[in-house]
């Protein structure tokens, strides 16, 4: 067990608040784009409810089983600070409480001060770093409820370190009773947000439980017996799933990341990759904990690549065990991948040298702002609440907010999100107003929702090539759909009103009477 005794002259709290600044600065801060949008368009709605008229099913479904808007909406109104506000210091807290549990757990498995803030050090240079071809990364420019479950999940490994420490490494009942705090308040708090996020650290507690266990039969036959029951676990699921149209296969298909048959080599590469690493460096300590810590990482992977190996194919009849998603497991791994690494990097190259420190995050953190500026070109690194947006999509929406009545309906390339400069910025977030789905972020919706699956597939009919489109095969496609507006590029040949317009998009009413 790693020692308790820590020369620390600097409170750890101080330094990780220092390490949080350095992360927002590398990684920005982007509150509506992608997934973010998301959820904002849902907080909204709990907000104000006559939002979204049309299409509400795609704000609200994928909030059915989470109360992360009304933690948000709660958060509002007790504190009296606006939305954006609440995000942006939701964002700075879950980047802080990461970081701090991943000293936790640097504190349980290491014994060194220098292995303890390399493992912190490294997972703050690394917090946006993609995860295999999940399609997720360990932390998000933006707050979503993974935000918050990903430091639960820590606290939870933490605790459960605790709970199973030697019986004379301190009080036992005093000792027991934060354990037990520590393992479950942060497992019921993710429970809560996010439950399939959830489930897949509450694995990893188990497996760590399994392997740091004082009763050898545990340790052996424990991790065995979870396998065994997440593999039944999945093939029940499977089997009790229900047929899938052909529209709702259409839908499921476009989520490449559900399927890693599909990915590319280096997607493939980075399931692979951490598992020699953590295999590797779990032979560089002897300490039972970090030896048990890399064996809950390699497990849990083997569980997890089994599952998706068996159910994750696009040939299968359905698709509910892919549509779970198991490698998301592998946030675990990495997490895991990247405090060992780390607290070996500050043993064994870093040190006591300042200058090695400082490399380390100047070199990291320059690369990891170049990506990040060439993800998000259009927009400001940090899009504060007291800042203009400088995007023309953005100007755009915010336009639309401020300037069109709050039922109407809007129409748009069916791919705008992706287009170059758009920067995934998400219009129902920013504009407030209602929309035909699009094919990317509301075909994640419909691929989870399988009921949303026939409006999906009306609204990428009506959409597709929107802006290359004739004003008659436009008001053919879009006046049946009660549509009132639309955001075409702006070199888009139309007739329509185009009370606004920038260099780049334009905002038009559709006619209500053939023009």
């Amino acid at each position: 067990m790693a020692g308790s005794n820590n020369p620390r002259k600097i409170p750890p709290a101080a330094i990780v608040t220092a390490l949080t600044a350095y992360v927002l600065l590398v990684v920005g801060y982007h509150p509506d784009v992608e997934d973010g949008g998301l959820y904002i368009a849902g907080i909204k709605r709990l907000l104000h409810p006559a939002l979204y008229p049309h299409g509400t099913e795609f704000v609200t479904e994928h909030l059915r089983f989470s109360l992360f808007a009304p933690l948000v909406a709660g958060l509002i109104h007790a504190t009296r600070l606006s939305l954006d506000w609440v995000l942006l210091l939701l964002y700075l807290a879950s980047i802080w409480a990461t970081l701090y549990a991943g000293w936790m757990i640097a504190v349980r498995t290491v014994d060194t001060l220098e292995g303890r803030w390399g493992a912190v050090t490294l997972l703050a240079c690394w917090l946006s770093l993609p995860i295999a071809g999940t399609s997720l990364m360990l932390m998000d420019p933006y707050v979503t409820a993974r935000s918050i479950t990903l430091p639960c999940s820590l606290i939870a490994l933490a605790g459960i370190l605790d709970l199973l420490r030697a019986p004379h490494a301190g009080p036992v009942a005093a000792r027991r009773t934060k354990a037990w705090a520590l393992t479950t308040i942060p497992l019921i708090l993710a429970a809560v947000l996010h439950p399939l996020m959830a489930g897949y650290a509450l694995a990893g507690v188990l497996l760590l439980a399994c392997f740091r266990a004082n009763s050898p039969d545990l340790r052996r036959q424990g991790p065995i017996v979870l396998f065994a029951a997440a593999l039944l676990a999945a093939t029940v699921l499977q089997s009790a799933a229900p047929p899938e149209s052909a529209d709702y296969l259409r839908v499921a298909l476009t989520r490449y990341y559900w399927f890693p048959g599909q990915w590319e080599l280096y997607e493939r590469i980075g399931l692979a990759a951490p598992l020699a690493l953590i295999g590797w460096l779990s032979t560089r300590r002897e300490d039972s904990a970090w030896k048990a810590l890399g064996r809950m990482a390699l497990a849990l992977a083997g569980i997890a690549l089994l599952i998706a190996s068996i159910f994750a194919r696009p040939s299968l009849a359905t698709h509910l065990a892919a549509r779970m998603q198991p490698l998301r497991s592998y946030q675990t791994i990495y997490l895991v991948m990247i405090l060992m690494l780390g607290a070996w990097a500050g043993e064994t190259l870093l040190k006591r040298s300042a200058w090695r420190w400082l490399a380390l995050l100047a070199g990291f953190g320059g690369l990891l702002f170049f990506v990040q500026r060439n993800v998000f070109p259009a927009s400001a690194h940090l899009e504060l609440p007291w800042r203009q947006p400088r995007n023309p999509w953005v100007r755009a929406f915010v336009w639309t907010r401020e300037n069109t009545p709050q039922d109407a309906l809007f129409a748009m390339d069916a791919h705008y999100i992706t287009r170059d400069g758009e920067d995934a910025q998400s219009f129902r977030a920013i504009a407030e107003r209602s929309a035909l789905p699009d094919y990317s972020k509301d075909g994640g919706e419909a691929s989870i929702t399988p009921g949303l699956t026939p409006q999906w597939v009306v609204g990428q009919a009506a959409q597709t090539d929107l802006d290359r489109l004739s004003d008659e095969a436009r008001i053919a496609r879009l006046r049946p759909l009660h549509v009132d507006w639309l955001i075409l590029r702006a070199g888009s040949q139309t007739a329509f009103p185009c009370p606004y317009t920038n260099d780049t998009v334009k905002v038009c009413r559709l006619p209500t009477s053939n023009p």
